[in-house]
């Protein structure tokens, strides 16, 4: 199953996780109407696609006022947009998802993925940040944690993140809790 970012973020609030405030817009208008009704002064357009890499590619833009809201979706909306992740012929953007901007401390990179080897979901961390992370797992791969996550025992304790390299802090290990997740090796990432 793929999720757009804006259906993503809805079963995150779904389930009490706080997301920024967004509107999904298939028109430049309804990328204003959405601005408007979210408020604020400041505003990230996005394009949806199942790529990541839609930053680098021009699928993110940030807008401090209506114009701009509407020059980038309709800058967006009809096009193909080309990542690294979709190869020459690129993803049609046909809708754009307009969110209320964010004071940004510190970025990381948090991604549960299909690992189809083993049949099971792979939980993949990195405080390495998010925007650069397919550079990082191919210079740096020891700065990327992975584990897999059983489909009957979920998440168990001792597979958490928890290490220093992912939090940015070492945390208390009690005594009986396993080693941190291992480092990912050969790690590819996609986000949707």
């Amino acid at each position: 199953m793929n999720l757009h970012e804006y259906q993503a973020k809805e079963v995150f609030r779904t389930y009490g996780i706080p997301v920024p405030a967004g509107r999904v817009a298939a028109t430049a208008e309804e990328a204003v109407a959405a601005a408007q009704a979210l408020g604020g002064s400041v505003w990230v357009v996005k394009a949806q696609v199942h790529a990541g890499g839609r930053g680098k590619a021009g699928g993110v833009k940030l807008a401090r006022d209506m114009n701009a809201i509407r020059a980038a979706a309709a800058g967006m909306l009809g096009t193909h947009l080309v990542t690294a992740q979709t190869g020459p012929e690129g993803l049609a953007v046909g809708k754009v998802y307009v969110e209320t901007g964010s004071e940004i401390a510190r970025e990381i990179y948090l991604s549960l993925t299909l690992n189809r080897e083993r049949g099971r979901i792979a939980l993949i961390a990195s405080a390495a940040g998010g925007m650069d992370i397919e550079e990082v797992a191919h210079k740096t791969p020891e700065k990327i944690l992975s584990a897999t996550i059983h489909p009957a025992a979920g998440l168990q304790p001792y597979r958490r993140a928890s290490s220093p390299s992912v939090s940015g802090s070492a945390a208390p290990r009690s005594a009986s809790s396993s080693p941190s997740p291992k480092p990912c090796t050969g790690c590819t990432s996609r986000r949707t």
